[in-house]
């Protein structure tokens, strides 16, 4: 499975601790590899959360069979805002 990153999630990604970004590649690379999701949510239109005990968020959209696009990720307390954003994130991806 391919994964493709936005500006706004390689920029979020970039502002995490080193642990903490480690933990979210090593989720990544389970997902690129061995497709494997572990817990996740769909949202609805398109858009789904990855979700970490600790809080953590990541919504990404699907692209075909084999490609995911991370759109933004966050924390549990700016859900609803993340939301909002990435549901635009996938519209203006759409539009390309």
């Amino acid at each position: 499975m391919k994964i493709i990153q936005t500006e706004e999630f390689k920029d979020w990604l970039d502002e995490q601790r080193s642990f903490i970004r480690l933990r979210i590649l090593l989720r990544m690379d389970k997902l690129e590899y061995e497709e494997h999701f572990g817990d996740f949510k769909y949202l609805g239109a398109k858009l789904f959360e990855l979700r970490w005990r600790n809080g953590f968020r990541i919504y990404f959209s699907r692209i075909g069979d084999n490609t995911l696009l991370f759109l933004i990720g966050g924390n549990k307390n700016e859900q609803k805002k993340n939301i909002k954003k990435a549901r635009i994130l996938i519209s203006g991806y759409a539009d390309r």
